[in-house]
């Protein structure tokens, strides 16, 4: 079946996101930076707030698990200095979004694991999250990749058509939760090979 619905994950993909950027204004070390992210404040933890779950929580439970004074501050940081973490939006996937969106043979939609408190500051920072037909945020579902139910929740809210779709995202994980729920999916390494990739799957 010819595609004809994209759909792009934001973090990673359009957005420049890391928390690195900040933590190597804080901590002295890249091994204090990688500590602190692998240990403290881990992806896993982040995600619970992608989940739904509130900034204020998130950070309560860490200041408990770690009540050491030298991470006090360092945790209030992560939601607290949220935006430094943003190195800008990646230029040659918003190019190509943008392709996409003004051709009309094309649905262009976006999936993404994002706190429901970051979203509206994402939204001012960046005017292409305005161009989607529609944009799926875990943070307001209170669901995240790479549960099946979001997978199918962005089908039924949107009337997606998932033999007819594709998924891009930079987290294998995700990528390999799409293909097994019945969405192809690739995974994003770079814009040029992502242009590659597209114009491969959508002259087929």
């Amino acid at each position: 079946m010819k595609i004809n619905t994209i759909i792009f994950d934001l973090g990673g993909v359009l957005i420049d996101w890391n928390p690195k950027y900040l933590y190597r204004k804080i901590f002295e070390t890249e091994e204090e930076v990688n500590y602190f992210l692998n240990h403290i404040a881990t992806s896993d933890w982040n995600e619970e707030q992608d989940a739904g779950r509130s900034f204020e929580d998130g950070t309560k439970e860490l200041l408990q698990k770690f009540p050491e004074e030298k991470w006090r501050q360092a945790i209030l940081d992560f939601y607290g200095r949220w935006t430094e973490m943003l190195g800008g939006r990646i230029d040659g996937t918003v190019s190509i979004l943008k392709e996409l969106i003004e051709d009309p043979d094309y649905r262009v939609l976006a999936l993404t694991n994002w706190s429901r408190e970051s979203w509206p500051m994402a939204l001012d920072l960046f005017d292409f999250l305005h161009w989607f037909e529609g944009v799926l945020v875990s943070g307001q579902e209170g669901m995240r990749k790479p549960a099946p139910k979001f997978y199918q929740l962005m089908m039924d809210r949107f009337q997606i058509d998932k033999q007819a779709a594709i998924f891009i995202d930079d987290n294998q994980r995700n990528v390999d939760a799409s293909k097994k729920f019945g969405l192809d999916a690739l995974l994003f390494t770079n814009a040029e090979q992502l242009r590659i990739d597209l114009e491969r799957l959508l002259e087929a």
